[in-house]
């Protein structure tokens, strides 16, 4: 693993020899995964206590067994919640993990174009309404929203989880949009 050297970033980006180890293990293991760092990955390492923080949360509701969302529903919430918020490195990054975990080279860019138009079921429709509504307009979300999730099968865990979802890559977005986070070009590529 080589430090990378075209992270763009309007920060700072630390050497990798100097990280500490447990951050160090965590960036091995992804660019052995992928093949590369994934910028987000080494533009948040610069501060290793929030590093930790921000992929623990992330992990905690990307990567749990529970509940009916697959990994596919997870993707696709970041995908619309990062459109609304016109974040193309989430868009980018997510969007080739949907396309992965959905077996679909074309979800992702119609969910992140209009979800409203993409080829997704009634369900995943509702998700998305929800999930995006909470990423715009969570002061004005409401019973009438929980029971539209729950009329076609979500549980209240499982709202839970997309309003979490949503706010965890609001706040995401913004600071891939602060930070000026730009997708590695490896992303574009992948599941098409």
């Amino acid at each position: 693993m080589t430090q990378p050297t075209d992270v763009p970033c309007a920060w700072p980006l630390p050497e990798l020899a100097d990280l500490p180890e447990d951050i160090r293990a965590r960036i091995t293991e992804v660019n052995d995964k992928a093949g590369f760092i994934p910028n987000v990955f080494i533009s948040l390492a610069r501060r290793p206590a929030e590093f930790r923080a921000f992929f623990d949360y992330h992990d905690a509701l990307m990567l749990k067994e529970e509940g009916s969302l697959s990994k596919a529903d997870r993707e696709m919430i970041v995908v619309a919640t990062s459109a609304a918020n016109n974040c193309q490195y989430c868009v980018i990054a997510h969007g080739a993990l949907l396309r992965i975990y959905s077996k679909n080279p074309l979800i992702a860019d119609q969910v992140a174009t209009n979800y409203r138009k993409a080829d997704i079921t009634a369900r995943e429709m509702a998700m998305l309404k929800y999930a995006v509504k909470v990423a715009l307009q969570a002061d004005q979300l409401g019973d009438a929203d929980k029971q539209t999730l729950r009329d076609v099968g979500f549980d209240d865990e499982d709202i839970w989880d997309i309003a979490s979802i949503s706010a965890f890559f609001g706040m995401s977005n913004r600071l891939a949009n602060a930070f000026d986070m730009k997708p590695n070009t490896e992303f574009y590529a992948m599941a098409r």
